[in-house]
């Protein structure tokens, strides 16, 4: 038997509910593992909303860390006793064990802790597929990047001082501008303090950023328009202020032939070579020193509730974890 979180309809972190499943055995492709700690993330939290619906009851968590018990036939790059790590669908992370495909399951290294790998492997890939699958960045380039002292914007920080681009965060406070900043953004803007379009206009002499990269959604999508230079790219890849406005194709081509794309990671997670490239780079940065892991507070599977809340109420910094 496994613990599990599950929910019976969309709503609040109230109607989160633990329960004990039977867990089984794998079936051909699957693998059974047992996990050690998981990850929580704003997809999880549209998924408990409704913005993403899910057919109910479902499970929920999309990522986690642990050893892999058993595997199916045709699974070849896993075995019984693998250490092991996901961000993968469907959701259903939220647990002891489970049994799942494994084709986005990746083999991970001793030198990375189950607690770190729970904390990275969504945020960490999602970094990996903005700075290297989406658009051609190079070293030199700038980027604004909304949330920057979140989980995916403190990696994503790191990630651009490794590569030799320049990246300007955004923040609720001055305390998160600092942690930004001591995770290699080159320049932080308490957006409560500041008009960041302005500050982002000064700090590039006038000429905006090559890329912005926004998870925050509604509140900073239209103002960052105005922040791109001519034939720039919006990469809008999360929502955690609600769903972007409708945006008329003219508008771009007013503000400078600008390019708009929406991505998700499980797009480029789908195809299992493509996954298994990028954990192995993400798994790189981490063993090179590049990007340092930052789980800024865990939670027991038991308050799952109390997580979601702290995350939805922008209460937390870096990872969060759920420990089993």
């Amino acid at each position: 038997m496994s613990r599990s979180i599950v929910i019976e309809q969309a709503g609040g972190p109230e109607n989160l509910k633990l329960i004990e499943t039977e867990v089984g055995a794998p079936g051909p492709d699957e693998i059974r593992i047992a996990h050690k700690a998981c990850g929580l993330n704003f997809i999880d939290v549209y998924q408990r909303t409704g913005l993403y619906p899910l057919t109910l009851p479902h499970a929920l968590g999309m990522e986690a860390a642990g050893i892999v018990e058993a595997v199916g036939e045709g699974v070849t790059h896993l075995k019984p006793g693998d250490r092991a790590a996901y961000a993968a669908t469907p959701p259903g992370a939220y647990c002891d064990a489970r049994v799942m495909p494994a084709a986005q399951v990746c083999p991970l290294p001793d030198a990375i802790s189950f607690e770190d790998a729970a904390a990275i492997m969504l945020q960490g890939m999602t970094v990996e597929y903005l700075f290297h699958r989406v658009w051609p960045l190079k070293a030199g380039d700038k980027v604004l990047f909304h949330a920057a002292a979140g989980g995916v914007g403190l990696m994503a920080c790191q990630w651009a001082r490794s590569e030799g681009i320049e990246l300007i965060g955004t923040a609720g406070t001055d305390e998160k501008c600092q942690l930004a900043l001591e995770n290699g953004a080159t320049s932080c803007i308490n957006y409560r303090d500041q008009d960041f379009v302005a500050k982002v206009k000064e700090l590039t002499d006038g000429k905006g950023v090559d890329v912005v990269m926004d998870g925050v959604g509604k509140d900073t999508f239209t103002a960052s328009l105005d922040c791109i230079k001519p034939l720039g790219m919006m990469m809008s890849f999360g929502n955690a202020s609600g769903p972007v406005e409708p945006v008329s194709l003219l508008t771009l081509a007013a503000k400078g032939s600008l390019k708009l794309t929406r991505t998700t990671l499980f797009t480029f997670l789908a195809d299992h070579e493509r996954c298994q490239d990028m954990a192995r780079h993400l798994f790189s940065k981490v063993e090179s020193g590049a990007v340092k892991v930052n789980i800024g507070q865990t939670f027991p599977l038991e308050q799952i509730s109390d997580a979601h809340r702290a995350l939805e109420g922008r209460q937390t910094t870096g990872s969060t974890i759920i420990t089993l």
